[in-house]
């Protein structure tokens, strides 16, 4: 048991208890926010699935170009995101194409959103 250090007064035990099941429904929607927020931390990946947010799909070989990277060091980032479900790809001949699952775009068109305005307002000043 946890020793109990607080000095409040009262505990408003409804409070709690609706803290305790809000979290306990939203588990699953923590882990999966958790997850893309991990793998978006990295600057690299998150520039590429902003890449993929505004062009739909992109392969290794169009990443690397446009980053200035070799197509290994882009194919271990995408894997990793493939990895956490993050992307999805498309075989076409020889060529795998990356995309966002629609999930996840959901999650981070936000995020992508305030970088366009962002960049918006820097090529306007």
């Amino acid at each position: 048991m946890i020793k109990q250090t607080c000095i409040r007064q009262f505990a408003d035990h409804q409070q709690i208890k609706k803290c305790k099941e809000r979290i306990k429904t939203a588990n699953k929607s923590f882990a999966q926010l958790s997850n893309i927020l991990a793998l978006t931390g990295n600057e690299v990946r998150l520039t590429i699935l902003y890449l993929l947010e505004e062009e739909k799909e992109l392969c290794p070989c169009d990443l690397a170009d446009i980053l200035g990277m070799s197509i290994p060091a882009i194919s271990q980032h995408l894997r990793k995101l493939k990895d956490g479900n993050v992307v999805e790809t498309r075989k076409e001949g020889q060529t795998i194409y990356y995309s966002l699952t629609q999930d996840n775009l959901k999650i981070l068109r936000p995020f992508f959103k305030h970088i366009n305005q962002q960049t918006q307002k820097l090529e306007t000043a």
